[in-house]
């Protein structure tokens, strides 16, 4: 099967590709990095999404014409059909998705041109009231926290902006964590969010609220969380460590398939033949209710002790100023390693950069201990970010490194 590579961000050049690949009538689409990606792929794929990463490590993930299809139906499944906004870079998952769930519902997107803003956002937002029957079409976008972010600092001077987040049904939020504080904002402000978890390679959100979509199944092995279920990618392209394609075959005196749970890969099968794939992501369930705690090798050793950096992240951003930080670690004479805080200097400004750092310090202290407390704030004009709107880890740590 052909792949037809996409170079550029252009949606609606992808929309048109993306209508072929997913009804089987054109090649699969290649999006992101288009020079690693060959000229040809397994039949039934659709998209093969290729990106960076927030560590930097390249991995071209199949989504074929099944798992993507599937995904879309859970979600209207979960949150109701209606005419959906793109207004997040459409080489990535989770702006795929809003095509592919437009393309399901035979429904034309409504696409934000150009860069982010409050402003554009609302236009958009404002323009795609419809009916049927007389019935009004709920509307639906996706958004990554940041984006949310700065909507709701602008809603606080602009109606129209205020009015846009309250025209919608739902607005998904997903890409990473969304501040608990920014959260209750948008709740106060009378949008209706609902956060999302998944990954590329699950062909976006497939957990909403801590609550696995239709046919998604999630459970967690030695502390991670892995998924199975009709929304999981084909694997990873050229890369057959990180892939068992089929089931493989019952070893000798066994009854079933040999378990990958052991190996390396990825995507791996059980016994029993049901396909999974190991997210890396800690986590736990509360009352049915999957909790994430970050990523298991976000881990610095600091001082001979292990130090979760998500977690020490996630109460940085309790204080007030610091919501968007980002805790990165580095090398340390002392300890080994030690964490930094890296925070906008707008955002950060609020309080003395003193302050809000003993703050944080505190904070960490009072839930995990003194061992796991930052070293450092370090304040930047723009925290450095990928196409896809999170945090570039990778890219801020380095900085971060020549800094120190």
């Amino acid at each position: 099967m052909n792949l037809e590579p996409v170079a550029g961000d252009d949606p609606r050049e992808i929309l048109r590709a993306l209508r072929g690949a997913l009804h089987g009538a054109g090649p699969a689409l290649g999006l992101g990095m288009v020079d690693r990606l060959p000229s040809e792929v397994q039949p039934g794929t659709a998209v093969v999404v290729t990106t960076s990463g927030s560590t930097g490590v390249p991995k071209s993930v199949v989504l074929t014409r099944d798992c993507l299809t599937a995904s879309a139906l859970a979600t209207a499944d979960r949150i109701g059909d209606g005419a959906w906004l793109l207004a997040l870079p459409a080489s990535y998952v989770a702006g795929l998705q809003v095509l592919v769930r437009s393309l399901v519902a035979d429904r034309e997107p409504a696409i934000l041109s150009g860069a982010f803003t409050p402003q554009a956002f609302a236009a958009a937002a404002l323009t795609m009231t419809s009916s049927v029957g007389g019935e009004r079409v709920p509307t639906y976008t996706s958004l990554v926290p940041a984006q949310l972010s700065k909507l709701l600092d602008a809603a606080d001077h602009d109606p129209h902006i205020l009015a846009a987040l309250r025209s919608f049904e739902r607005i998904l939020v997903g890409g990473q964590a969304l501040p608990a504080a920014t959260l209750e904002r948008a709740e106060a402000a009378g949008a209706r969010i609902a956060r999302t978890y998944g990954s590329t390679e699950t062909s976006g959100g497939c957990v909403y609220d801590g609550v696995p979509l239709r046919g998604v199944q999630v459970r967690i092995a030695r502390g991670e969380v892995q998924v199975s279920g009709p929304t999981l990618a084909g694997g990873y392209l050229g890369d057959r460590e990180l892939t068992v394609p089929t089931p493989p075959p019952p070893a000798a005196g066994t009854s079933g398939g040999a378990s990958g749970r052991g190996g390396p890969a990825a995507f791996f099968f059980d016994p029993d033949g049901t396909r999974w794939y190991r997210t890396g992501d800690a986590g736990l369930f509360e009352d049915g209710v999957l909790r994430i705690h970050g990523r298991i090798d976000n881990v610095i050793v600091s001082g001979g002790v292990n130090i979760s950096l998500d977690r020490v992240e996630r109460i940085v951003r309790s204080v007030p100023g610091l919501d968007s930080a980002v805790v990165v670690g580095i090398p340390d004479e002392r300890w080994g390693e030690a964490s930094v805080i890296v925070a906008s200097r707008g955002e950060a400004l609020r309080r003395s950069e003193a302050v809000q750092l003993d703050e944080a310090r505190a904070a960490v202290q009072a839930e995990i201990g003194s061992h796991a407390r930052p070293t450092r704030l370090v304040l930047v004009d723009e925290l450095a970010t990928l196409p896809s709107g999170k945090p570039d880890r990778e890219a801020i740590r380095r900085a971060v490194a020549a800094l120190h």
